[in-house]
């Protein structure tokens, strides 16, 4: 297989070598290696990427809280040309109607990209103009409050994925502890709450982000506040999520602060994959393809510190793990059989990394 074109979203906050935005690197799948990343965009806080299905355009939040023009706070998005070999064009940039946009996902047409506002407390869409740039939007208000006083005193929405082909739209709040469901009219590039609107979670977990299944029978949610995972019956048809379990991403008697971060399911649906900052580690779980129920399979450290972000490369062969605070990507081998983690020693300097984006 050819070498892969991976982005890397960042943090561009003071260091003493920040980051300046969006950076690319090639991915060697028969050695597990990044190339030396080269600056393709320079953007505020570019936390979280997507990548049109064609490969034509990358949209990218940015991850801050300025006040526009009537006062109000918001983040914006930022819409991106990808040329033959892989530089970025900037489109045009639009605000996301809430502070701190932190996770963002397109559409299989490439036609709706929606995003999660985190202190906004909103999810907003965008229909996507014909040339790629964003154009009218859609927001909705999240409202609600969790037990957590100190992280739950408002809601945040912290993910926004697309599902049931398209159809609808996840996205996970952890100051509500909900997930909230909408109706996607992709022509329009608009969203519409179901009803009812949201799931809840059990209270004080946090929910952060989601994973569905390939089978689309179930959907994993990774809880920032608690620790775990919460495994769902999905229902894509009727929109149901339907709790069958809840299992921890750290060892039996780990005592050292900790939040998840990403949760990811394998190509192969056979495995489920959690990031722990703290622990530092990645957990893996085996999962039943009966019921979807997940067993604990082992942790494995990432070699760095707090990994907020991971990805499986396309062969499903390797995963990259990015270590924001301690400003490297590292990447490991997967056991197909097994689904355990080995890492491969290949590490890459990175500041602040945040995203991995398999094109």
């Amino acid at each position: 297989m050819p070498d892969t074109l991976v982005y890397i979203g960042t943090y561009t906050e003071r260091t003493p070598n920040p980051s300046k935005g969006i950076y690319a690197a090639r991915f060697d799948h028969a050695t597990g290696r990044l190339s030396t990343p080269t600056l393709v965009a320079e953007l505020e806080n570019p936390s979280f990427l997507a990548v049109s299905r064609d490969r034509r355009f990358l949209y990218a939040v940015s991850e801050v809280g300025a006040a526009d023009a009537t006062g109000k706070k918001t983040g914006f998005v930022a819409a991106y040309a990808i040329d033959a070999g892989g530089k970025l064009t900037p489109l045009n940039r639009v605000p996301s109607n809430g502070a701190d946009p932190c996770h963002i996902s397109v559409t299989r047409s490439g036609r709706t990209v929606a995003v999660a506002n985190y202190t906004g407390g909103s999810t907003a869409s965008f229909h996507v103009n014909a040339d790629g740039s964003l154009g009218a939007a859609t927001t909705d208000q999240h409202v609600g409050r969790g037990p957590n006083k100190e992280r739950q005193e408002a809601a945040h929405a912290h993910s926004a994925n697309f599902a049931a082909d398209d159809h609808l739209l996840l996205s996970c709040d952890l100051g509500a502890d909900a997930v909230y469901m909408y109706r996607c009219d992709d022509a329009k590039g608009s969203i519409a709450p179901r009803r009812p609107a949201s799931v809840h979670v059990e209270p004080g977990s946090g929910p952060r982000h989601i994973a569905v299944h390939p089978s689309a029978h179930y959907a994993y949610v990774i809880n920032e506040l608690t620790n775990t995972v919460g495994v769902f019956a999905w229902n894509p048809a009727a929109a149901t999520l339907v709790q069958r379990q809840s299992i921890s991403t750290l060892p039996v008697g780990t005592t050292v602060a900790n939040s998840t971060a990403e949760v990811v399911v394998h190509p192969n649906g056979r495995f489920v994959y959690g990031s722990n900052r703290g622990h530092d580690s990645i957990a893996a779980f085996s999962v039943d393809a009966r019921d979807g129920r997940l067993t604990a399979l082992g942790h494995t450290p990432t070699g760095g510190k707090a990994p907020r972000s991971f990805a499986i490369d396309p062969t499903g062969r390797w995963v990259l793990a990015a270590n924001q605070l301690s400003d490297n990507i590292n990447s490991f081998a997967i056991d197909q059989q097994k689904g355990t983690l080995k890492a491969t020693g290949a590490t890459l300097a990175v500041a602040r990394p945040v995203c991995v984006l398999f094109t």
